[in-house]
Formats: structure tokens, C-alpha cells, sequence
């Protein structure tokens, strides 16, 4: 584990924490940065999306189509020198539907050499949904 991938991680939590996500992704994200949801979304052609234009596109939408109560995080816990992973635990509304939730997601996040956040994939369990 090195200095930059515990910096990285734990200056990601921090933003998290403190709802400055939009920082993050300016300050912590590669350009070319890859980000996996565990399946694909609705009135989406896939799973992934590619850059930190859609990547904030991706965060937007959240903002819009969701109503967030409370949110809260683990983490960051370490892997190797290029990789940790946060626990999310969220209760949030649907805003279109009104439909509430509370779910549990584990993301992984890899970085590069520079430590900028090259990839994000999300994981979750569908019975804690």
C-alpha cells in the first residue's frame, strides 16, 4: 500500500462525507475515468460509462431523478498500491415513481500512478435492497 492510494481514498471518503462529490470528480478523478454499475440502468445501453464528462452527466441524473434522506460510508479499505473500496449504505426516493429504498453498495475504485481514480465499479446485493 502507498501513500497515494491512501490519500486518494481517503480524500474521495471525505468529500462523500461532506456531499462535495462535484470536487471530487474535478480533483481526484482521471479524465478518461471508467465507471461500472452492477448492471445496466434503465433507458441506458450499457453499464459503463467512459470519461469524466460522463461521469458527471451520471451524477446529475442521480440528483435529478433521486431524492436522498440519508447516506452514509465505510471506508476506505486497501488493497495492493492501486486499488480500495468504500461501503455505501443509502435511503433514498425515486422521485418520478415515489418509490423508497434503502440499499448497501460496495465500490471498488482503481487508480493510476498519479493516484486519479482511473475506474469506479459498484456492487451490490439484491436482497439488501
Amino acid at each position: 500500500m502507498n501513500d497515494i492510494l491512501v490519500s486518494t481514498g481517503n480524500a474521495l471518503v471525505e468529500h462523500c462525507r461532506n456531499t462535495t462529490e462535484d470536487q471530487a470528480l474535478k480533483t481526484l478523478y482521471h479524465p478518461d475515468v471508467v465507471s461500472v454499475e452492477p448492471m445496466t440502468p434503465p433507458g441506458k445501453e450499457s453499464a459503463e460509462v467512459h470519461g469524466l464528462e460522463a461521469l458527471h452527466k451520471k451524477h446529475y441524473e442521480w440528483n435529478e431523478n433521486f431524492e436522498t434522506h440519508s447516506s452514509g460510508l465505510t471506508g476506505p479499505y486497501f488493497h495492493g498500491d492501486d486499488r480500495f473500496g468504500i461501503i455505501f449504505e443509502i435511503d433514498a426516493t425515486h422521485k418520478a415513481s415515489g418509490q423508497h429504498f434503502k440499499a448497501t453498495e460496495f465500490a471498488l475504485y482503481t487508480i493510476d500512478a498519479d493516484g486519479k481514480i482511473i475506474r469506479e465499479e459498484f456492487f451490490f446485493n439484491p436482497a439488501m435492497m
